[in-house]
């Protein structure tokens, strides 16, 4: 198991970790700031440092086995002198994070704005996308100025946790067709923005919409009879 400090806190750049695998599956650690690939978003990407100066970059994350988390060396890094016990510093790439923050949290402003169930979702640090399981028409500028509205009323976006059992107990709570809550230590975190939107997703957000920056829809496209996909991107380009 690798304790997630990200799902706490988004804003955590860096933290000392213990090694305790390296090998052609990645380097596991005892916990870590590292965001791996789920629920729609990228892994995030970084540097590892080792105890005799050595920095290591880190391409992407994924999840491995049970709870595992593994931090995938770029193309051409060597695991010479890696060993289990050694102590290690990791540092994301705050750049790509931030956009991932922005977006995920545009996301589910999104959703209070288009009330259909989302059946496809990408989150990147150059786009984000979900896809509406609905027939009706979207249209770019009305959804744009919703965006615009909801992110300058500057609600709060708050992390609260309940039990599985309670969330098998309100379904509803689920927006997702295609990607399940992640579970699997008896608890689910929930992001709630204040008054607007509240559902079970261990991404991760800004901590206030205003956060979130100019977004704007940049194509509404019709995928199937019952499916419409809504792209966003930054208004103006991503800063650290």
């Amino acid at each position: 198991m690798t304790q997630d400090l990200f799902r706490d806190d988004a804003g955590l750049l860096e933290c000392t970790a213990r090694l305790l695998r390296a090998d052609e599956r990645g380097l596991l650690l005892d916990r870590t700031v590292f965001y791996p690939q789920g629920g729609g978003q990228a892994g995030d990407a970084g540097e590892v440092v080792l105890a005799d100066g050595r920095t290591m970059a880190i391409a992407d994350t994924r999840k491995g086995e049970g709870l595992e988390i593994l931090h995938l060396p770029a193309v051409g890094q060597s695991l010479e002198g890696l060993a289990p016990g050694q102590e290690v510093r990791l540092r994301i790439d705050a750049q790509r994070r931030r956009a991932h923050m922005r977006f995920h949290t545009a996301t589910h402003l999104l959703c209070a704005l288009v009330p259909h169930p989302v059946d496809g979702c990408s989150i990147t640090a150059g786009y984000a996308r979900l896809d509406f399981h609905m027939s009706e028409p979207l249209d770019k500028e009305a959804l744009t100025a919703g965006l615009a509205r909801l992110v300058a009323e500057a609600r709060p976006v708050r992390l609260r946790w309940i039990t599985d059992a309670e969330l098998d107990a309100n379904p509803g709570l689920v927006r997702s067709m295609s990607v399940q809550p992640p579970r699997g230590s008896g608890r689910v975190r929930l992001v709630e923005i204040e008054g607007l939107d509240l559902q079970p997703c261990g991404g991760t957000h800004v901590s206030n919409t205003a956060d979130i920056g100019a977004v704007v829809v940049t194509k509404i496209e019709k995928k199937s009879a019952m499916t419409r996909r809504v792209v966003l991107g930054f208004a103006q380009p991503v800063d650290a």
